[in-house]
Order: C-alpha cells, then sequence, then structure tokens
C-alpha cells in the first residue's frame, strides 16, 4: 500500500494535534463501545519486541475510580512540596479521573518464555507497551476525543484497588478517555509557560 501526500498531511495534524487533556475539559458525552474498540484496536496494533504483544488493558468501574481519585488527590498533594519553588504547581489540573468517560490501566504482561530481542534489553517489552499507548492516544485524537495520561499515582496502590497481581502485571499507565470542550492549540503546559518546546537542534546528540 502507498500513501498519499494528503494521508501524510493528514497523519501530520493528528500527531501535532494530540494534547494531554485534562478534567478541566472533559464533557459529560459517552464515548461509544464502536468507538472503545477502535482505540484499543489501535493500540494491539503497536509494534512489539519479539512479537510478544506484552499489553493487558483494565477497565476502570466507578467504584474503582473513585478510589483511584482519592489516591491520586493523597499523592498529588504530598509532591506539591517537591514544586514548592513554582507556585503555578499547586494551581494546575493533572487529571480527569472522575470527568472523563472511560478511565483504562495499562499494564505490561512478561512473557514466561524468552522474548525474541529482549536478550539484552529487557525492558523493551515495556517500551513496546508505551508504543500501545500512543497508538491509542492518536486514534483518540482522531476520533475527536481526548486522552490524559495521569502519572501521579503509586503503582502499588493502583495494583491493589484494581485488584492486579503485581507479580504477573506491571503497571505502566492510567488513561482517561473522554469528549472535551476543545483541544488547545498548543500543549497546555506550554501554553503555562511551564516550559519550552525543544528545537530539533536541541535534541540531536552530536
Amino acid at each position: 500500500m502507498k500513501f498519499t501526500q494528503k494521508d501524510v498531511n493528514t497523519l501530520t495534524k493528528i500527531i501535532t494535534s494530540r494534547r494531554d487533556v485534562r478534567g478541566n475539559n472533559f464533557i459529560k458525552k459517552k464515548i461509544s463501545k464502536k468507538k472503545l474498540n477502535k482505540i484499543l484496536e489501535a493500540g494491539i496494533t503497536a509494534p512489539s519486541v519479539g512479537y510478544s504483544q506484552p499489553w493487558r488493558f483494565v477497565i476502570a468501574d466507578d467504584k474503582k475510580r473513585n478510589e483511584v481519585y482519592n489516591h491520586f488527590t493523597d499523592v498529588f498533594n504530598k509532591s506539591k512540596e517537591k514544586f514548592k519553588d513554582r507556585p503555578i504547581y499547586n494551581k494546575l489540573k493533572l487529571e480527569g479521573i472522575l470527568e472523563s468517560d472511560i478511565n483504562i490501566a495499562v499494564y505490561y504482561k512478561e512473557s514466561d518464555e524468552e522474548v525474541l530481542g529482549q536478550t539484552y534489553m529487557k525492558r523493551s517489552g515495556e517500551y513496546s507497551v508505551v508504543c500501545a499507548i500512543l497508538n491509542m492516544w492518536h486514534m483518540a485524537r482522531a476520533l475527536n476525543i481526548g486522552m490524559g495520561w495521569v502519572s501521579i499515582l503509586k503503582p502499588k496502590k493502583i495494583n491493589k484497588i484494581l485488584n492486579i497481581d503485581k507479580n504477573e502485571y506491571k503497571f505502566i499507565a492510567y488513561l482517561c478517555f473522554g469528549y472535551t470542550k476543545k483541544f488547545h492549540v498548543e500543549p497546555e503546559l506550554k501554553i503555562l509557560k511551564w516550559n519550552k518546546k525543544k528545537k530539533l537542534q536541541e535534541c540531536l546528540l552530536t
């Protein structure tokens, strides 16, 4: 299959329009099962080392979402001490756990057998799961659905809430999906001047 310049332009728009959506932007609108499946299918078509396909997904129900939110609130308040020299941190909305329509926890399942390509880089399996997450993010954006990645969480606590065996699965990400009021033209943290965008030259090691 060959792609056209129009396809390239569309893909570029999707990639550059992807945003980390927070709870101050989600709206009360349900995601259809068909669109949820499209997002999940995009995830499982990601590349994986040794074709190991190590991703696993848990869709959190309302009770568990509330528990995750309570845990987030606790650790977020504790994290404020680390950013006390940047007062804006206290005002940031860094999750959309309750406001979003669907919460999905993403896990890595380690293989019981030797995996091709992981002989010396064991964590490449976990990196494969991150590829799945980015696929989901882009598909959600193409469907005009927002996604937020909540990272201020303790994996052990999330495992306990979701009743997941930490010896069998490794927690990678907690994602919030939902329709939004808008998608920011620029990343929100860039707009708030939390950090500036790096130029390509700054990212090249020479």
